[in-house]
This record gives C-alpha cells, sequence and structure tokens, in this order.
C-alpha cells in the first residue's frame, strides 16, 4: 500500500479527519505539518492540554473509535436529508414564533428552558413532521418539501429516532440477540461485525460494564440507554436524532454526541445540563411554547464549557474512586488549582 492510500490511524493521521475529530473535541485545529496525534499533543500548551481534559492515551483512543465509526457502512439504505426545516408556529398565548429555522446533517442543536416551556412539544413537532395540525401550528419541511405521508406515519420507514428518558425492554433476549436481530433485519453484509461495533461503544458509554450474553431486560437504566444510544448511532438508517434529557441517562454524553454527529445525523437534544447546551453548534431558548432566542456559542462561552468539563472530568474520576470503595484525597482533585 502506498503513502498516500493509507488509512489514518493516531500516529499517521489523515488532515481532513484529524481537523475534524479535534473540532468534534473543541481542541485547536492541528497545524498544516502535524505528523501524528502525539505531536500535535506535545505542541499543545500546556494550558490547553489541561484545559482539554484529557491524556494523550485518551485522545488516542478516542481518535481510533472516531476513525473506525467514520469507517463503517451501516448506512447504505439511509434516506439522504440535506435540510430540514421548522416553519414558525405561535406560542402558547397564540402570538407568532419568531423563527423559521433550518437543522443540517451533522448538526447538534440544544433546546434550553424551563420545564413546561414546551421544549418536548418542540421535538414532538418534527417526530410527527408536523403540518399545522399540531397545538403550535409548526410546519416541517425535507429537503424543502412536504414530507411524504409514510415519513409521517410509518413507525418503520420514519425519519426521525427518538432516545427518551423513559425506556424498558419486554423481549427476553441477550444483548447479543436482539442487536443481532436489527443487524439482520437490515440485511448488512457483515452483521456481526456490526453487532460486535455497537457493542463496544454501547460498554465505552455506559458507566457499568456488561456483555453480549447479559439479557436485556437485565440492564440497568444507563446500560439500557447506552445500549440504544448506540444501536440509533450505528445500526438506524434514521437521518434525525431527537434525544430528550440525555444528562440523566447515565452515559457518556459527549461520546453519545460524538457518535450521532460521526454519522452525520441531525441532532436537537433537550437539555438542562450547562456543557451539553454550550456543546451544541446552537441552542434554542424555548419560553412559552415558542422558540424566543437562536444562541451560537462564542469564545467566551466556549471557554467555559471547557473549564466545566474539566470539573465534569474531575468529578466523574472522584464518582468511580468512591464507587470503588477508595478514599479521596486532595491530590484527586488537584486538576481544579487555577481553573
Amino acid at each position: 500500500m502506498s503513502e498516500t492510500n493509507a488509512s489514518p490511524t493516531p500516529e499517521a493521521p489523515a488532515e481532513t479527519q484529524l481537523g475534524a475529530f479535534l473540532a468534534l473535541n473543541h481542541l485547536p485545529a492541528p497545524a498544516r505539518d502535524a505528523e501524528s496525534l502525539e505531536a500535535y499533543w506535545e505542541a499543545l500548551p500546556w494550558e490547553e492540554r489541561q484545559a482539554s481534559g484529557f491524556a494523550l492515551e485518551k485522545l488516542q483512543a478516542d481518535y481510533r473509535a472516531f476513525l473506525e465509526s467514520a469507517g463503517n457502512e451501516a448506512f447504505g439504505d439511509i434516506q439522504p436529508i440535506d435540510e430540514l426545516t421548522v416553519l414558525k408556529g405561535r406560542d402558547k398565548s397564540g402570538q407568532p414564533e419568531r423563527f423559521d429555522l433550518k437543522f443540517r446533517p451533522g448538526e447538534v442543536v440544544c433546546l434550553v428552558g424551563p420545564t413546561g416551556a414546551g421544549k418536548s412539544r418542540f421535538l414532538a413537532d418534527i417526530e410527527c413532521m408536523a403540518q399545522g395540525d399540531t397545538p403550535t401550528g409548526r410546519r416541517v419541511l425535507i429537503n424543502g418539501e412536504v414530507p411524504a405521508g409514510e415519513d409521517r406515519f410509518s413507525g418503520e420507514s420514519g425519519l426521525v429516532a427518538q432516545i427518551t428518558q423513559n425506556m424498558n425492554f419486554i423481549m427476553d433476549l441477550t444483548v447479543e440477540d436482539f442487536l443481532m436481530m436489527h443487524a439482520e433485519s437490515r440485511a448488512l453484509s457483515d452483521p456481526q461485525q456490526v453487532v460486535e461495533r455497537v457493542l463496544r461503544a454501547a460498554v465505552d458509554m455506559a458507566g457499568e460494564p456488561f456483555d453480549g450474553q447479559t439479557q436485556i431486560t437485565q440492564l440497568s437504566g444507563g446500560q439500557s440507554r447506552a445500549l440504544m444510544i448506540a444501536d440509533a448511532a450505528f445500526l438506524s438508517p434514521k437521518p434525525i436524532v431527537l434525544i430528550d434529557e440525555i444528562e440523566n441517562a447515565g452515559v457518556d454524553r459527549n461520546r453519545a454526541l460524538q457518535l450521532f454527529v460521526e454519522k452525520g445525523k441531525i441532532v436537537l437534544l433537550s437539555t438542562h445540563d450547562p456543557i451539553l447546551a454550550l456543546s451544541g453548534d446552537r441552542r434554542l431558548v424555548i419560553r412559552n411554547g415558542a422558540v424566543a432566542d437562536v444562541i451560537e456559542p462564542g469564545p467566551e462561552e466556549t471557554a467555559v464549557r471547557t473549564k466545566l468539563a474539566r470539573l465534569d472530568t474531575v468529578t466523574a474520576g472522584i464518582r468511580e474512586r468512591l464507587r470503588k470503595g477508595e478514599r479521596i484525597e486532595l491530590s484527586h482533585a488537584e486538576a481544579l488549582d487555577g481553573s
């Protein structure tokens, strides 16, 4: 294999894929002459390395997962969507909404607002491809056109996957049997390989390990959601993903979002979590049933998100030590000094 055709690796990354991976993790763009991920990391100022919350080993492992994910072919029958449009409706008082909105593949948009503000209604309007026939009067277009009837009313061939806070399995299957059944229904050329990939991603996101022989009815809430997030990312052809408060799911939130972005999904996420809210490409402020504002994060918000992510990493480390019954020392929180 010639050098120009070689697959990218953490040791010899392709420039565009490395740039996409770093942007996804809110890290500075690589220099044009960056020869490896390790060289990139060593060239970063100490403060930026500290603020990132990464160690080199974790960065390399995540980049391997990114490359592996980008290379899978589980989406051969995905219906292409260039643009999802939500045309403005009205608020709970009947007043006109301010914004027509367009969403594109690979974009993460967060919905924020108090409980009862209308975040779930906004997601529901997209799920049912509303055509002025819901309480908000919104209309949803796919690639600028009214969606076909099968996209509105067929759960199987529809365009939207939804992950909610409440999720229970009722089938008596092992995790591997459940995933294989879904993979075979997709007529994939190598279902076993995809099943293994989904399982690895799910275990990586879940706080507690499990394996393919675990009964799905025995999974904890976090494990169940991690499994369904990985299933939706790798096995579902649906190009739009709606997520309701993933912060309560007990999973690695950033990894979950990364999976969907890598697959080119349009992700709309209702959240009260400040890190997630600041991680989106945009966030919609929902008040009184309507989109009241649209905010794009600027440099200051990005810096705040970086600090919060650092705190979150330290907190997760201490939580894991407590789980193991260990004693906590000041050194376990030293990474917060100066933040």
